[in-house]
C-alpha cells in the first residue's frame, strides 16, 4: 500500500476520534500579503500528535502491557490519550525539559509518567528498557509508518478544506508530522521545513547527506528538540526537496507574541516557529506567491491560567 492509501485509511480509522481544526486567512503579522493558517493547536491534547497516536493503536494489536511512548510532551499527552480513550494502560517518559505544562497535562490524563534527567534521548532509551522489559508496545514520536501516516491526515483534512497555497510552512522536530505532509502532497506543493537554529536535526542531515546527532536547545527544544531526524523524514526530504530554513529564538518568540497580540492565538514556541519563518524573512514568498502556515502546538510553559508553575 503506498503512502495515499496508507494516509486514506488513517483517516477513516482516526475519523470521530480526533478534532477537524479550523482554517483562517489573515493579514497581519508585519506581512503584506494573506497567509493561510491552519490551527491545529486546537485539536486534542493540543498538538497534532493525537492523530499518530490513534493511527497506531487502531492499526495495531496492543498487549495486555498497553502502549509506551518517549516525547518531549506533546507526543506523550497524545498517546495517553489515545490509550485512554481505547482502554489501554499507557507508561510515558518525558525528559524535564518538557516543562511543568506538560508534565501537568501528562498526569491530568492519568498515564503512569516517569520524568527522566536530561534531553528526549534520555527518555526514548529508558522508553525502550521499559518496553523490552514490560511488553508493552513503543508509540514511535515520530519516525514510524503509522505515526507518519496518521500525521498525513492534517495535509489531507487541510486540503479538503480548501487550501489554496502554493507553499506551506511546517515547524520539524524529528519530522513526523512534515513527512506525513510530502506523503500526502506528493511535491504538488512547496513545502518549507522550519527549524529552530539550535534545534535543527533535518538541516544537519541535508547539509551530511546523512542523518547525524546534533546539539539541541533552545526555547522550542522541548517540541522540536530532535537529536536526530527520523528516516522516513530523511528519505522524504530527498524524494520532494523541502526548502529547509532556519529561525532564531528572538524570532520564535515575536511570532508567538504576534499570534496573541493580532490573532489572541496563545501558542507555544513551536507553533509559532513557522510563521517565524515568515516574520523574520528567514523565508521570503515570491510576487504573488501564495503561503500557508501550520500553527501546531498549544502547551505553553508556563501555564498561563497556572502561574505557579515555571518554564
Amino acid at each position: 500500500m503506498g503512502w495515499t492509501q496508507e494516509i486514506e485509511a488513517a483517516a477513516d480509522r482516526i475519523a470521530g476520534h480526533v478534532v477537524e481544526t479550523p482554517v483562517v486567512t489573515c493579514r497581519g503579522f508585519g506581512l503584506d500579503y494573506p497567509i493561510e493558517m491552519k490551527l491545529e493547536q486546537l485539536q486534542h491534547t493540543g498538538s497534532f500528535k493525537a492523530r499518530g497516536a490513534f493511527n497506531t493503536l487502531f492499526s495495531s494489536d496492543v498487549p495486555p502491557a498497553g502502549v509506551v511512548a518517549a516525547s518531549g510532551g506533546n507526543h506523550g499527552a497524545a498517546a495517553a490519550y489515545a490509550a485512554r480513550a481505547l482502554g489501554h494502560p499507557a507508561h510515558i517518559f518525558v525528559p524535564e525539559m518538557a516543562g511543568p505544562s506538560k508534565i501537568t497535562l501528562i498526569q491530568r490524563i492519568g498515564a503512569d509518567l516517569t520524568v527522566v534527567p536530561g534531553q528526549y534521548a534520555n527518555a526514548l532509551a529508558m522508553a525502550q528498557e521499559h518496553e523490552a522489559r514490560s511488553g508493552a508496545m513503543q508509540i514511535h514520536a515520530y519516525d514510524a509508518p503509522a505515526t507518519v501516516a496518521g500525521q498525513g491526515t492534517l495535509m489531507r483534512e487541510w486540503e479538503g478544506q480548501g487550501l489554496q497555497a502554493d507553499t506551506v510552512l511546517i515547524a520539524v522536530g524529528g519530522g513526523g508530522l512534515i513527512a506525513g505532509a510530502m506523503a500526502w502532497l506528493q511535491g504538488a506543493r512547496k513545502v518549507v521545513a522550519v527549524e529552530p537554529e539550535t534545534s535543527c536535526a533535518l538541516h544537519a542531515a541535508l547539509a551530511a547527506g546523512q542523518p547525524v546527532d546534533v546539539e539541541v536547545s533552545g526555547i522550542a527544544a522541548n517540541a522540536l528538540g530532535a537529536r536526530r531526524i527520523g528516516d522516513i523524514c530523511f528519505d522524504m526530504a530527498g524524494q520532494y526537496k523541502p526548502m529547509s530554513v532556519l529561525v532564531a529564538d528572538d524570532a520564535i518568540r515575536s511570532a508567538q507574541e504576534a499570534l496573541w497580540q493580532e490573532r489572541r492565538l496563545l501558542v507555544e514556541p513551536a507553533g509559532a516557529a513557522a510563521l517565524a519563518a515568515l516574520m523574520s524573512g528567514a523565508y521570503q514568498p515570491q510576487p504573488g506567491e501564495r503561503v500557508a502556515v501550520l500553527i501546531c502546538g498549544a502547551n505553553i510553559a508556563p501555564d498561563p491560567l497556572n502561574p505557579d508553575n515555571s518554564a
